[in-house]
């Protein structure tokens, strides 16, 4: 084929593909039967080259196209229609334009090659970290971007599952690390493909979401350190380069099957299956890193307006996130980015929620002050696109910025850390906690009530990917992190644990018995407090990281699943199987509003407070180690009462009486499996007045 060139169009450095102008939008690339529409946004870039390459590891592009900012640019954004140009074509960019490090923190180095911020899909085959610092040129190492054909594929009629929030049970999992261990058994282990195969799983447990750790694409190669003789890799993913395009380490085939296949196949599985797929997106820092880290894509498009930078000197960035960077969320063009990204994943990969790491960095203004009303929140509230989607806010960031119950908009919830530290010392055996943990059962109106907010904003949780998981939690008394090479430094030391006498892994039969005890403790009260719970992946069967409360760095067994725990902790399975079940059955236990007293058919209350006495729950007693409340059951269904008994003795509890009706033991957390937790229609009916409740266990009854 042959082009005229002239002032109307790009330029063809080659002459494989015809040109025209292209459209302004959707930015990324876009096919169509005829070829592919190419759109970058840059308000300060001169100059635009646009490279085509055969395959994605080719090393030289077939063609280079050189925009013309006359007839390829409108406003802001550059853009080229290629003909001819089919699925599965690789390119990059070359971006150039002012280098005024100090007053306006410009970056452009028309020598980094760059790739689309709007990339369904990306190649890392050539990619090498290294050269893409300073200045030299990395065309043959950089990744490439592949055009995907978004329409080929076949939902075969699936669509986001839209389940009501109150009826949530989330499961936080990651990725490679619930399949990866040879102990699976998986024919795909560690991929997207993986999380099929164990959906049977998953049914058994009875979660019915799915919450994965991120899975933006991001730099699965980065070496962060090397600690004996092991190259430690980020491996939670908190880190992303790529908002658009699902990350390629976690297919099976990405040569055979791209990424944005894989990652669809799971979610209509999941979904055929009844689960929900909520992703852990991260819009607060990207993987550019501060003034020393590599130019990947934002830095070398346009780094001034796509994150905070100190004012006096922009060559530097403000770290509000605690990873180098700021993205700069409430700039137009990157409010733009985010909420389009998130209507691309509901429309196009039908996730049904997300919940927004470091969420309250949302909320910081151009300045990087927070704001009343920050316009890309409420942009992500008012979108028609996401009106049935489940949003969740880690509603603080690393710069201090606390939203817990205050995150602004209306529909978000967020992470209620408040309930994890709160049971945490509860269950441990601090004293005068009564009342704080009674605010926690009850949805914690203390933090969300004022606001207008209900109990499905608090998402509640004991352990999750950041800190100990449960095993460890009632294993050790100090976090164990040698493994990262930071000498112990990193991660937090507020863990609110208890080892139960011995520190780490123990073959003392009665240590582990109160372990199971604890686990089983903190499971059901989990279960039984009003808000959304959260279960941390493997904690159903006793996965231990060894005392490693900061586990982002290790892609091995520290983080692995392993299933051969699924038989040798089958007890504490079933228990976590068996409460799931229970919190199902029962509305009482997922209201969608705060208790308000009112009176059921037999005289109960929706909720009463107790200690060992009736009606006295010891709100002022600062020794208090002891809980128990009744709620009333409502248009016939049964009352429920709870007594947690957190003291070293065992100790007696007085029950309500129930006119017309006897109480049934459901739950004793002081005995052993099968008698830990009855299967329905097996309860066992409990007389008198009163029931002895041992020492450091959760007892529940039912009226019927």
């Amino acid at each position: 084929m042959t082009t005229i060139t002239s002032t109307n169009q790009a330029e063809l450095v080659t002459n494989t593909f015809q040109l025209a102008p292209g459209r302004t939008h959707p930015l990324g690339a876009t096919p169509n039967k005829n070829g592919v529409n190419f759109a970058i946004c840059s308000e300060h870039a001169t100059s635009v080259e646009l490279l085509l390459f055969e395959k994605h590891d080719d090393p030289e592009p077939i063609q280079i196209i050189k925009l013309n900012p006359n007839s390829n640019k409108t406003f802001y954004i550059w853009h080229v229609y290629v003909k001819g140009l089919k699925h599965g074509a690789a390119y990059v960019y070359r971006l150039d334009g002012p280098q005024d490090l100090h007053a306006s923190g410009h970056r452009f180095n028309r020598n980094k090659v760059l790739i689309d911020p709007y990339a369904k899909s990306n190649s890392d085959v050539l990619w090498n970290r290294l050269d893409a610092l300073g200045t030299k040129d990395n065309l043959t190492t950089s990744m490439r971007s592949v055009v995907v054909d978004l329409e080929d594929y076949d939902w075969e009629g699936d669509q986001p599952l839209e389940r009501s929030m109150s009826e949530t049970i989330i499961y936080e999992m990651h990725v490679r690390g619930f399949t990866k261990s040879s102990s699976s058994g998986c024919k795909h282990p560690g991929t997207y493909a993986g999380i099929i195969e164990k959906i049977p799983y998953l049914k058994e447990l009875g979660i019915n979401a799915v919450e994965l750790l991120p899975v933006f694409d991001f730099d699965e190669k980065e070496i962060i350190r090397e600690v004996n003789g092991k190259q430690l890799k980020n491996y939670w993913g908190y880190d992303p380069h790529s908002f658009f395009a699902p990350e390629v380490s976690y297919c099976f085939d990405p040569e055979k099957q791209s990424p944005i296949k894989e990652f669809r196949d799971m979610v209509k599985a999941l979904h055929q299956a009844g689960i929900e797929v909520i992703l852990d997106v991260v819009f607060n820092h990207t993987n550019e890193g501060n003034h020393q880290g590599p130019t990947i894509n934002f830095k070398g498009i346009d780094n001034s307006i796509y994150y905070h930078l100190v004012p006096f000197d922009k060559q530097y960035y403000m770290d509000y996130s605690g990873c180098g960077n700021t993205f700069n969320c409430n700039h137009p063009l990157v409010d733009k980015l985010i909420v389009e990204c998130l209507e691309f994943w509901v429309r196009e990969m039908h996730v049904d929620g997300f919940r927004f790491d470091e969420g309250s960095i949302l909320a910081r203004g151009r300045d990087g002050a927070p704001m009343i009303d920050p316009p890309v929140i409420w942009h992500i509230e008012t979108s028609e696109v996401l009106a049935e989607t489940k949003l969740i806010a880690e509603a603080w960031d690393a710069a201090g910025l606390t939203q817990v119950g205050t995150f602004p908009g209306y529909r978000c919830a967020s992470w209620n850390g408040s309930f994890r530290d709160d049971i945490r010392r509860f269950v441990k055996g601090d004293p005068g906690l009564v009342g704080a943990v009674a605010l926690r059962l009850a949805g914690s109106a203390d933090l969300y009530q004022q606001r207008g907010r209900f109990p499905t904003h608090s998402i509640n949780f004991i352990t999750c990917h950041d800190g100990f998981n449960l095993n460890d939690l009632v294993s050790y008394n100090y976090k164990h992190n040698e493994a990262n090479g930071e000498d112990n430094r990193d991660g937090i030391d507020e863990n609110w644990s208890w080892n139960c006498g011995i520190e780490g892994e123990t073959d003392n039969p009665e240590i582990d018995a109160l372990r199971k005890r604890q686990i089983k403790n903190f499971t059901a009260i989990l279960m039984l407090s009003q808000g959304i719970p959260m279960i941390l992946a493997g904690d159903e069967v006793r996965r231990t990281q060894k005392g490693n409360n900061n586990a982002y760095c290790q892609d091995n067994e520290i983080n692995w699943f392993d299933w051969d725990l699924l038989e040798k902790n089958a007890e504490i399975f079933r228990f976590f199987k068996l409460m799931i079940d229970f919190r199902k059955r029962y509305g009482s236990l997922c209201r969608r509003g705060f208790f308000n007293g009112e009176i059921n058919e037999r005289g109960l209350a929706d909720i009463s407070w107790h200690g060992t006495q009736l009606f006295k729950p010891g709100w002022d007693d600062p020794n208090a180690r002891i809980l128990a409340y009744t709620l009333g059951g409502f248009d016939g269904a049964p009352d429920i009462h709870v007594m947690l008994n957190m003291y070293w003795e065992s100790l007696e509890f007085e029950m309500p009486q129930v006119e017309g009706r006897n109480w049934y033991k459901v739950v004793d957390t002081a005995e052993t499996s099968p008698l830990d937790i009855l299967d329905p229609c097996q309860e066992v009916i409990i007389s008198g007045n009163s029931y002895l409740v041992k020492n450091r266990s959760v007892v529940v009854l039912i009226s019927e």
